[in-house]
């Protein structure tokens, strides 16, 4: 289908652009709190420890705003959460160079990061029809690529006519921006989550969507290690834009993957189904970036692995959707950004000592150990990936055929 025709619904490119927009702060944060701590002369062990405390903070606070959503609405909890986040990045701009003001200031906007991901993914549902419910989440697949391209380049012009500390101000009015773009529209005010059982596990529940999020913690895993093996490949190899370059190529094979995913109108594999085959297709491109090859085949495989990176998380959330329990889904959502952010964490500390002890292509070797993990977990836990909905939808499928 067009994805013209998707972004000219009523309220798409409105949602969509505020959440781009409302999410640019996290993008900008990884580089915009380095750049002040070290202009006001920290040493590179608290950037680290101030960086991990803003990445830790959200994490842990994501699923718990989540479940906040889902019981009052996401105006009502986006908002402050915009306020509080601002209110993090202005406290570090106000004082880098005081250690425990930095900290409160880091895990104050980490912890309130707005969750406009899991907000947006929730609305899908009610702002476009069915039959383009997972065009929709492909194009919220691709746009995440947007996001982490567009940060840092607006951390580079507020440096460029100013100082770091331009980029933390920024971060803030863009975060309270883009959240007053979709707090405001029509979908967003008049959403509201069924009715939910009483559990404090709330979508933990399901074991279906267990097995999701944990098989996910291995893609995570995977992006962590890529983005410290390509620094050290860069540094023994001479090619165009070092590191970056081929992160920005892997940026573009996720795009695209997104966006051929999202133009198929009706898949004939069931969603568990083709999850597994697509996280077996992103497996097969880590494994052979083991092989750390020259150049040009090293550029080829920098977009084989985008390529099947944004399909896997695509199909990943409609079957959040499908398996998430009623009145859970915004907090289910929030456990695959929490759970995806871990396994990146953990990629990126885990394969530092790896490529230090054992050599670069060890190193490479992580992500794929990491999606290999996530494949059996998909394929031990496929018939708890089938839910009733599912399992309607591909008898009519069968029936039509």
């Amino acid at each position: 289908m067009s994805y013209v025709s998707l972004l000219r619904g009523p309220h798409v490119t409105r949602l969509l652009v505020g959440t781009l927009v409302g999410r640019l702060p996290s993008a900008m944060a990884a580089v915009a709190i380095p750049l002040t701590l070290r202009r006001a002369g920290a040493s590179y062990a608290f950037v680290g420890l101030a960086v991990g405390a803003f990445a830790i903070a959200a994490a842990v606070a994501g699923p718990l705003l989540g479940r906040l959503v889902d019981r009052v609405g996401q105006p009502r909890v986006l908002v402050p959460a915009a306020v509080l986040a601002g209110c993090g990045f202005l406290v570090i701009a106000a004082a880098p160079g005081h250690q425990a003001t930095v900290l409160l200031g880091a895990v104050l906007a980490g912890a309130a990061t707005p969750p406009l991901e899991p907000c947006l993914r929730a609305l899908w549902p009610d702002v476009v029809e069915a039959g383009k419910l997972e065009s929709a989440y492909a194009l919220d697949s691709a746009s995440q690529e947007l996001v982490f391209v567009g940060g840092p380049l607006v951390v580079a012009g507020c440096v460029a006519v100013g100082s770091p500390v331009e980029a933390l101000w920024a971060g803030a009015l863009l975060g309270l921006a883009g959240v007053a773009v979709v707090a405001t529209a029509p979908p967003t005010r008049a959403w509201r989550a069924p009715a939910r059982v009483a559990d404090w596990l709330g979508p933990l529940r399901s074991r279906g969507l267990v097995v999701l999020l944990i098989s996910l913690t291995g893609v995570g895993v995977a992006i962590g290690t890529l983005n410290v093996v390509v620094v050290s490949y860069a540094e023994g190899h001479r090619l165009p834009g070092g590191a970056p370059g081929l992160l920005a190529l892997n940026a573009l094979g996720a795009l695209v993957g997104a966006l051929l995913y999202g133009a198929v109108r009706r898949w004939p594999i069931p969603p568990p189904l083709r999850a597994l085959l697509l996280a077996t297709g992103l497996t097969v491109g880590y494994a052979l970036l083991c092989l750390l090859p020259a150049p040009p085949l090293m550029a080829c495989l920098m977009l084989l692995t985008g390529l099947f990176l944004a399909p896997v998380l695509t199909v990943s959330f409609v079957l959040v959707g499908e398996l998430a329990p009623a009145g859970t889904i915004t907090e289910a959502f929030a456990w695959l950004v929490t759970l995806m952010t871990a396994g990146t964490a953990l990629g990126s500390a885990a394969v530092g000592g790896v490529l230090e002890w054992a050599g670069p292509n060890w190193a490479a070797a992580c992500g794929a150990l990491g999606l290999t993990v996530g494949v059996l977990v998909l394929m031990v836990g496929q018939a708890q990936l089938v839910t009733d909905r599912g399992r309607d939808m591909g008898e009519r499928t069968t029936s039509a055929v």
